[in-house]
Parts: structure tokens; C-alpha cells; sequence
């Protein structure tokens, strides 16, 4: 078997959705369902769909506007709400019943959203660095996504990206390297992209996010077993909003990275190990 299987599942407004789609669709382990921060893709949950594909299946999808998905001629399709029916459309194309949930950031909010839009479907959850109240970072991540930073050449890209985001966990020029390629395209122009459409900040400058209750929805996984990871320094998860997580929710299970901000990527030695665990027991 090849490491994943490519595939693309058509929304209901025909738009092109692109998933990876790693493992044995038979395991009878519940699969893991991934789904990546606001502007990112499937391939950053490459490392860990590999430690579990041989276990079980393991779907990552892009976004719309994101990755190899279609980009949309309409900024308004690109809202929470639209997203989570692309979901739901994947789920359905790939027959995903219940599943185990890995939300990044903004991919966690859509977790606690898709178990409420979907009653029954989600046998754990895994929330990185997000929670039902959110840090005054994110501003901050909706002014950045919303403009495009071409570089001439990857090691340019990488440069960049080692400059605005020192508070990541990556320490190699290998890791770098990976991060620049799952973060830039190059364009027709000869140019390295972001490898994502501007105009997914636009909805959120607007304000049309859906209106969701984080924290009714968080507390629709009372019964569900769930592990939080958060950066130690993040500023989208506080320290006090994590502990206000474990307060609604006590058996909730908990890993936080020392210096890490927005977001770790679940590879760090203090994570893998009890990512890994909690995984094995949903």
C-alpha cells in the first residue's frame, strides 16, 4: 500500500474538495478524522496519520481555498458553515460513521461544531491548542492569512517563515525546510504562494463565523473522551482557558509544551507519546 490514497470528493455546490486518505478503510478501529488549522492543509498531518495508518484509517481533508481544494469565486463560501457542510459531504462520500476528531486550532472549533451537527459521531476529540474561549492571537492570525507573502525561491520562504514564527517548535533546517513546503505553492509567475486563497480572512472580517457557542458545544463531549495539547506561551489557549476546560470538564486530559506558541505539530517529545496513547484507547 502506498502512504495515502488521493482523493476528491465533490460539495454539494460542486466544488472540488481534495483528502488524503491513509490506512485501511476496513480497520475496525474508528478512523481518525484530521482537520488542519484555518489556513493550512492536509499535509500537516502527514507524521501522524503515518504512526496510525497501520492501525487504522486516518482522513485528512483541505479545506476549500486551501491546499489542492478548489478556490472559491465567492469569499462568502469560505465561511465556518459552509466548511462544516463540506465535511459533513466528505464524511458521507467516504462513509465515515463514527470517527476520532483532531482539531488544529481552527480545525478544533469545527470538531466541537461537526458533534453537535452530527450527534454520535465522534468517539474522542483532540483539540491542539484551541478551546472554547479564544485568545486575543487570533485577530492577529486573520490580519496574516488575509495577505500574500510571495517569496522568489523555498529558501527565501523559509527565511520567512523562521523569522515570523520563531515561537514554533521546529529546531532543524529539516523541519523548516518541511514547514516552508506545506506552507508555499509556486505560482505560475515562478513565485512561492501561501498555499491558500487571501480571501478566506474575509468572513472573519465580516464577522460571519456562524455564531457558534463554543463553549455549549465543548460541553456537548462531556461523555467523550478528549485530550488538549496547548503551546506553553500560545496566546490563543490561555493557561487560565485551559483550566476553565478542565473545570467544565474534568476528565479531561492535558499536555502542554514549554516555549511553544500557536500551535504545536504534535510531533514534540512531550506530545507524540501521549497523543499517541490517548489515539490507541479511542
Amino acid at each position: 500500500m502506498t502512504e495515502f490514497r488521493e482523493r476528491f470528493v465533490s460539495a454539494q455546490d460542486g466544488a472540488q474538495l481534495y483528502l488524503r486518505d491513509y490506512g485501511d478503510p476496513l480497520a475496525p478501529r474508528a478512523p481518525l478524522l484530521c482537520l488542519a488549522g484555518i489556513s493550512r492543509n492536509s499535509k500537516d498531518y502527514h507524521a501522524l496519520a503515518l504512526r496510525h495508518a497501520g492501525k487504522r484509517r486516518v482522513v485528512c481533508p483541505d479545506y476549500r481555498g486551501r491546499g489542492r481544494s478548489a478556490r472559491d469565486p465567492d469569499w462568502r463560501n469560505y465561511a465556518p458553515p459552509v466548511i462544516l457542510g463540506d465535511i459533513l459531504q466528505i464524511m458521507a462520500a467516504l462513509d465515515l460513521g463514527r470517527v476520532v476528531l483532531v482539531g488544529t486550532s481552527f480545525g478544533g472549533l469545527l470538531s466541537m461544531a461537526l458533534n453537535a451537527l452530527k450527534p454520535g459521531a465522534a468517539a474522542g476529540l483532540v483539540l491542539n491548542d484551541i478551546g472554547p474561549t479564544v485568545g486575543n492571537g487570533s485577530g492577529n492570525i486573520i490580519e496574516r492569512i488575509g495577505r500574500d507573502h510571495p517569496q522568489p525561491d523555498l529558501a527565501a520562504a523559509v527565511r520567512y517563515l523562521r523569522t515570523e514564527f520563531s515561537h514554533l517548535s521546529y529546531r532543524t533546517d529539516e523541519e523548516w525546510l518541511d514547514f516552508a513546503e506545506r506552507t508555499y505553492r509556486r505560482g505560475g509567475d515562478g513565485l512561492w504562494h501561501h498555499d491558500w486563497d487571501p480571501a478566506i480572512a474575509r468572513p472573519f472580517v465580516a464577522g460571519d463565523t456562524g455564531g457558534m457557542d463554543l463553549w455549549a458545544l465543548f460541553c456537548g463531549f462531556a461523555r467523550i473522551p478528549a485530550l488538549v495539547v496547548r503551546g506553553g506561551i500560545s496566546d490563543l489557549l490561555t493557561a487560565e482557558g485551559l483550566a476553565r476546560m478542565v473545570e467544565a470538564k474534568p476528565d479531561l486530559e492535558t499536555v502542554t509544551v514549554p516555549g511553544v506558541g500557536h500551535t504545536p505539530h504534535l510531533g514534540e517529545p512531550e506530545v507524540e507519546g501521549v497523543l499517541d496513547e490517548f489515539l490507541d484507547r479511542c
